[in-house]
């Protein structure tokens, strides 16, 4: 099976390269009248373009945005600076969004890359069966008041039904809707260390530690409290479970 990138870039690619059975490339759309073939500067040009924006595409259009923010919110609620690193953080993130977004590529390799690489259907064709697992997942998060801001903004017609959705719509109000839960999550992750840090601060003020920071005696505390409740694990678990309700 191809990895899931190579599939999500693939299908971004189709509508500005159509393949045909003998290998030439002609967009119509992207052409002068008269014009056949986009030379191969060009297809470098434009792959290259899409590889540059792949992996903002996947970092806001998949659950690494609210995991990535999540985790580094309970990073700075703990205290603990740079441990995890920022590279474990966001390799952790990605390899939980790789699990929650698998269904999701292979229903797309299935229904739109499979039968395209066969011949059976068309570039343009696949593109709009792809499309379409993907906007039912990004409706099922984003918030209706987030998808009426970027109608008014685009003066889009109202749609029917949320399948009627554009990407140019659900794309923006998702990032919007996810940024809004990390946050949520990330309050509330704060809440008991900060209590912990009041405590502390009102402890070493009272007995006259003017001296010793509150933080640095409150931090064994906050990470001994993280891991008698097993922190990591209540953290992972409610995060993937939100994206499965």
């Amino acid at each position: 099976m191809r990895p899931l990138p190579l599939v999500a870039l693939s299908l971004l690619a189709q509508p500005l390269l159509a393949l045909p059975a003998n290998g030439a490339v002609t967009p119509p759309s992207l052409l002068p009248a008269g014009a056949k073939e986009l030379s191969t500067t060009m297809q470098i040009i434009i792959l290259m373009t899409l590889l540059t924006l792949l992996p903002a595409i996947v970092m806001s259009l998949t659950p690494f945005l609210r995991i990535s923010i999540v985790l580094h919110f309970l990073r700075q609620a703990l205290g603990t600076q740079s441990a995890p690193s920022n590279q474990v953080l966001v390799g952790l993130a990605l390899f939980l969004t790789m699990v929650l977004i698998e269904p999701l590529g292979l229903q797309i390799y299935r229904e739109a890359w499979a039968p395209m690489e066969a011949g059976s259907i068309s570039a343009p064709q696949a593109w709009e069966i792809g499309t379409k697992p993907l906007k039912a997942y990004l409706v099922h998060f984003v918030r209706e008041k987030d998808v009426k801001l970027f109608l008014d903004i685009t003066h889009a017609p109202k749609p029917r039904t949320a399948a009627d959705l554009e990407l140019t719509v659900l794309a923006p109000a998702y990032i919007l809707s996810e940024m809004r839960a990390g946050f949520q999550i990330g309050a509330v992750l704060f809440l008991p260390f900060l209590l912990i840090d009041i405590i502390v601060a009102s402890v070493t003020l009272s007995i006259g530690m003017v001296q010793l920071p509150p933080v640095m005696v409150s931090a064994p505390f906050k990470l001994l409290l993280f891991v008698l409740v097993d922190g990591w694990n209540l953290t992972i678990g409610s995060l993937m479970k939100g994206f499965y309700a």
